[in-house]
């Protein structure tokens, strides 16, 4: 028993095409692998190039310098030094205020989930820890429809202590919640007076390969002292599901709704492209109208136009279809600390242009994108899904380096310590609500803004959910940002 207390990319698109480059730093062909001797460091040159190329802080690293090997026999005795991949790419190649470039020893599992397609159980929640231990406890923020948790007799709201009869702690959360135990039996809990209480009810769930999560959870509106208030909860950009975004706003359009609350709470972020599509839904679709502008390392900067560095709200999808577009002046956001990346990238985005008020907690402080890349030098080390057979055979390691920022069009980029709610509420353990709900906790909140009807409800938070991690990042995608968008230069190393 624990007394609960109060806590004090560029991914660029699947037809990119880049021309080969070439070197002026000492390195007679970069692009090919070294001959070693004594250990295979195919994965480390690879790293090592596309690092060196495309790094965003590349400058600022100097085991990434341009002249930091004078031949090719001091690059490949370096590489040598290090058998390990993973610990070379995060202890040699990363800049020190990198606090998002990870890797995957296989592509594909990242390229499924930029689809919303993962190996999972249908659970999301989020991980806290008790103030007087190193022991955990999670509660369950929402579940995937058509999944395994689906089916299960667990919900929004529902706390768990411990995995297989095991309490979860600091050290142990990551192997029995993520590990490769593809079926996993959660020990349940109830909250009674501040007090976490086993209660003897478990929960057996299994990981399904190929689970699809549509990311547009909720669509709904309601009439409210006549105001006609939209809702929609929006838990991850993934840009195959652009046209049932699209159409969730026709519906939204349709309902003649006047104001909008926007639910990202629980939303890490993917693809830019798809945040311009959205803020165009909200905002409106004129075209000259700058949503937002690039910013690379030195060495990619200055080839790109503004033409490339830059992205406009939007008239139609990718797939042609017009915009609905609700042509709002204001939105309502709710946001905790696990709303990052692209989440951010709209509320940057449109700042310039509406009044964005934001309920809930800080934001996550995400403002730099990515880039998927693995061993294709030919093509810039850039993933193309038309490239696969050009893909070293015998590397299919995947790095995904922060690669440069979005900037509004007012110039500002520097949220890295997050956007500080309007309006603070924490969610409650207490009352957690059911999402879409009108007496949902931020949603009622935002619906009192809205209708600047002050009722006698309060919105004291008796057990805040202080979220230490959150089961998405824990995924291949985590909270990634990638900018799928053709990008056409020859690169000059």
């Amino acid at each position: 028993m624990k007394e609960l207390k109060k806590y004090f990319l560029l991914f660029l698109g699947m037809a990119t095409i880049l021309t080969a480059c070439s070197s002026d730093d000492g390195i007679e062909n970069p692009t090919e692998p070294p001959n070693p001797t004594s250990v295979d460091v195919t994965v480390q040159n690879f790293m090592w190039q596309a690092m060196n190329l495309w790094y965003f802080w590349q400058g600022e690293v100097p085991n990434l310098a341009d002249n930091r090997f004078a031949t090719d026999a001091e690059y490949t005795e370096y590489l040598q030094g290090f058998s390990n991949p993973e610990s070379f790419y995060f202890n040699e190649l990363l800049f020190s205020e990198d606090r998002f470039s990870f890797l995957n020893e296989d592509y594909r599992v990242l390229v499924q989930n930029f689809a919303g397609v993962s190996k999972s159980n249908g659970l999301e929640f989020g991980l806290v820890k008790f103030a007087d231990s190193e022991d955990v406890f999670g509660y369950v923020q929402y579940i995937i429809p058509n999944s395994d948790a689906a089916s299960k007799p667990i919900a929004r709201g529902d706390i768990f202590i411990g995995v297989d009869g095991q309490q979860l702690t600091t050290s142990n959360f990551s192997d029995l919640l993520f590990g490769d135990n593809d079926t996993y039996i959660l020990n349940m809990a109830d909250i009674d007076a501040g007090t976490v209480t086993a209660n003897n009810i478990e929960v057996s769930l299994t990981k399904q390969e190929g689970l699809v999560e549509n990311p547009v959870f909720i669509t709904d509106s309601f009439e409210i002292n006549g105001n006609k208030i939209g809702y929609l909860m929006y838990n991850r950009f993934t840009n195959e599901f652009d046209e049932d975004l699209n159409d969730a706003f026709g519906t939204l359009k349709t309902a003649g709704v006047t104001d909008l609350v926007l639910d990202f709470r629980y939303n890490p972020g993917g693809s830019v492209n798809t945040s311009r599509l959205l803020s165009s839904m909200i905002y409106g679709t004129n075209t000259s109208d700058l949503y937002i502008r690039q910013r690379w390392n030195d060495k990619i900067q200055a080839q790109l136009s503004s033409e490339q560095l830059e992205d406009f709200f939007a008239a139609t999808t990718g797939a042609g279809t017009p915009i609905n577009t609700l042509n709002l002046s204001k939105v309502y956001i709710l946001v905790t600390n696990g709303s990052a990346s692209s989440s951010e990238l709209v509320i940057n985005g449109l700042n310039p242009y509406i009044d964005v008020v934001l309920i809930g907690e800080t934001t996550r402080g995400k403002n730099e994108f990515s880039i998927t890349m693995v061993d294709d030098s030919a093509n810039n080390f850039i993933y193309s899904d038309t490239r696969e057979g050009a893909i070293n055979p015998d590397n299919d390691w995947a790095i995904q380096p922060l690669v440069g920022r979005n900037e509004n069009s007012a110039g500002f980029f520097d949220y890295t310590s997050g956007f500080t709610p309007d309006i603070v509420l924490e969610e409650d353990l207490a009352n957690l609500g059911v999402l879409g709900d009108v007496n949902e906790p931020l949603l009622a909140r935002a619906i009192q803004e809205i209708t600047g009807v002050t009722t006698k409800r309060d919105f004291t938070v008796q057990l805040p959910a202080k979220m230490m991690t959150f089961s998405k990042m824990y995924s291949p995608l985590k909270d990634n940002m990638f900018l799928d968008k053709d990008i056409r230069l020859e690169v000059q190393q």
